[in-house]
């Protein structure tokens, strides 16, 4: 089989990975290119991939699952700094230095920052007045106002990074036009990681530098791409596209209403049900390996679905239904693993602040359209809304 980023209604996988997670938690896949490989669609399979070394990142082992454009000097191998598509040590060694940035400190005071730019937020939806557009006015700004706090961005230049990240995410976008992308971001972060060098301040650039002088500007300029990219695009997209089903499920959003204290719970469900990275994890075998009575040979490339394992019975009873009440721990909403997503705390408290003040400025809040009018991201990297027009 191919694999499909076409959602099944708003927020279900595509109905042929559900339909194999029933029969199949290993299958082949042909990749983009032709290859053939291994698609993983059961829960404890896609455990088993994500914390098995014998299974390698590298960038120049594995294929594409679906068809994108690639930029024109694609290097066979990941960039130094890009450790999202490392193998440790190398990985271990950029992972720790990251790590180190999120301190108790620096996430108490985010904390509290977030909660003053969500107020700010919803001040501003409320001065345009109802309908308004919750990705556009809301769900957007608030991770990339964090995100800019964070690497020392100036706000101002995010209408150019979310330009070049849309370009550079999306599946329909031709070569030329995501190497422009990729370049542009590039060099605007590489000038970033220069100012810093000469003018430190108290962000995570400045602090990678501190910790590691040895760090080079491209290393540091792949870590600041990397954070940039996943910090905005996927909080933006769960916060609305959780939005988004809170209000198609009406009794679960009456349980929350009724219940704040829910609101933990209601986000790992929201991140478990939703999974919005369309095709999640890729892996190549650096030997044979045996997956749960299945042999994946040596240089096989194994793609997980998420969104899959995620909706796995064996895993949560029930899976199917949206419930704000359910004990998700434990879902891959952030991956699982060595490189399991390192700003997932972060992610959580905005979600958190998002949906609770969200609720309780608007307690009559509403889709200001019919929700087959509202155009998904099936043609991105992140799955989401282009749009969630609301009214109060």
């Amino acid at each position: 089989m191919t694999f499909s980023t076409v959602r099944d209604g708003y927020f279900n996988p595509p109905p042929e990975t559900r339909s194999l997670r029933r029969t199949e938690p290993l299958t082949r896949m042909e990749f983009a290119d032709g290859h053939l490989g291994w698609l993983v669609t059961g829960y404890s399979a896609a455990r088993a991939v994500l914390a098995d070394a014998r299974f390698s990142a590298r960038g120049e082992l594995k294929h594409p699952p679906v068809p994108r454009a690639a930029t024109l000097d694609e290097a066979p191998a990941a960039p130094p700094g890009m450790f999202i598509q490392h193998d440790d040590p190398e990985h271990q060694r950029y992972r720790k230095l990251l790590v180190g940035q999120f301190t108790v400190r620096r996430m108490r005071l985010l904390t509290e920052w977030i909660e003053k730019i969500t107020a700010e937020r919803l001040d501003e939806m409320e001065r345009l007045g109802s309908p308004a557009d919750l990705f556009e006015h809301f769900a957007l700004p608030i991770p990339s106002l964090v995100i800019c706090e964070l690497l020392g961005v100036p706000y101002a230049d995010r209408a150019s990074f979310q330009h070049h990240t849309h370009v550079w995410s999306s599946f329909g976008e031709s070569t030329e036009d995501v190497t422009a992308a990729f370049l542009e971001l590039g060099a605007y972060l590489g000038g970033l990681v220069r100012l810093k060098r000469t003018e430190p301040a108290d962000d995570i650039l400045s602090g990678l530098i501190t910790a590691d002088p040895d760090l080079t500007d491209e290393e540091l300029t792949s870590i600041a791409f990397l954070l940039l990219v996943a910090g905005h695009e996927t909080t933006a997209n769960q916060l609305a596209l959780g939005t988004f089903a809170l209000l198609e499920h009406p009794e679960q959003l009456a349980a929350l209403r009724a219940d704040p204290s829910l609101i933990e719970g209601a986000v790992e469900e929201s991140l478990r049900f939703l999974s919005i990275v369309h095709h999640g994890p890729t892996r190549a075998a650096l030997e044979d390996v045996e997956i749960e009575g299945t042999l994946i040979k040596e240089g096989e490339v194994v793609m997980v679905s998420l969104a899959a394992a995620n909706r796995d019975p064996e895993r949560f009873p029930d899976p199917e239904s949206f419930d704000v009440t359910r004990r998700a721990a434990g879902h891959l909403g952030f991956g699982h693993g060595i490189h399991q997503c390192l700003g997932q705390q972060l992610a959580r408290i905005e979600l958190r602040v998002g949906f609770t003040a969200l609720l309780e400025r608007f307690p009559r809040l509403r889709l200001a359209c019919p929700p087959e009018e509202i155009r998904l991201r099936h043609d991105m990297q992140v799955y989401g809304v282009y749009a969630l027009p609301v009214a109060w």
